[in-house]
């Protein structure tokens, strides 16, 4: 019932925040609520605020005894949701497939896949030495492992 109550103000306060979108939500046995939150052009401080008092507001604790945290998806953290690589075209990322891992530019995200480019050196059809070759790939979601963000300075 607390769960489903919870449930239901998340989903009104992301309703009102369009940009907005859920990464993880888990409730513990002592009803220590966490969500994490993500958005189409990143989130503030004040979105997480609205997104915690859309729910701590409507929520008694007279009648039942929780904590609550609202957090942004971190720069590190694996993407998750298709939303993610759409709003981190043109970045670099590391993917991890059931078979290898690369370093790409993600040039385009679908609801089913992703399209990337990247650089190897491979050695030279005739003789000796390595050229560098552009390769690029289309990656079904259900093939990615897991896929980050690389963070350039």
């Amino acid at each position: 019932m607390f769960r489903t109550t919870v449930e239901n103000l998340l989903n009104e306060g992301l309703e009102q925040k369009q940009h907005l979108f859920l990464i993880d939500f888990s409730i513990s046995e002592d009803n220590a609520i966490k969500i994490v939150i993500d958005g189409d052009n990143g989130v503030t401080v004040e979105d997480c605020m609205f997104i915690s008092r859309a729910i701590e507001h409507n929520l008694d604790r007279e009648e039942i005894d929780f904590s609550l945290e609202v957090a942004s998806s971190g720069a590190t953290a694996p993407l998750v949701n298709t939303r993610q690589y759409k709003k981190n075209i043109g970045r670099t990322l590391e993917i991890k497939t059931t078979d290898k891992v690369i370093e790409a530019n993600l040039i385009n995200a679908t609801d089913k896949n992703i399209k990337v480019q990247w650089k190897s050196r491979e050695p030279k059809p005739i003789g000796k030495g390595k050229i560098t070759v552009q390769n690029e790939a289309e990656i079904a979601y259900e093939n990615i492992v897991e896929a980050k963000v690389m963070i350039k300075f």
